[in-house]
């Protein structure tokens, strides 16, 4: 999760980037592009990286070690099942 969380942090520098710079790149379909839109949209973006950075990072382990450990899996079967 955190790594998706560093790529939307790109996008929304990306994004404030190319639309402080040409708005009308980004929103084509409008006749006057506003630049507080892009603002809004990165903000929103910006505050979706952090998020899920800090949801990220509070799982502790990463993805890897949790499916590297040594638990076994759960295997017992219902008695009306078992044969």
């Amino acid at each position: 999760m955190i790594i998706w969380a560093i790529n939307l942090l790109v996008l929304a520098i990306g994004i404030l980037a190319v639309g402080l710079i040409k708005p009308k790149w980004l929103l084509f379909w409008m006749d006057q592009p506003n630049r507080f839109i892009i603002v809004g949209v990165s903000v929103i973006l910006f505050m979706a990286a952090a998020i899920m950075f800090g949801e990220g990072t509070k799982q502790g382990g990463s993805l890897s070690e949790v499916v590297q450990s040594e638990k076994p899996a759960a295997t017992e079967t219902p008695d009306d099942l078992a044969q």
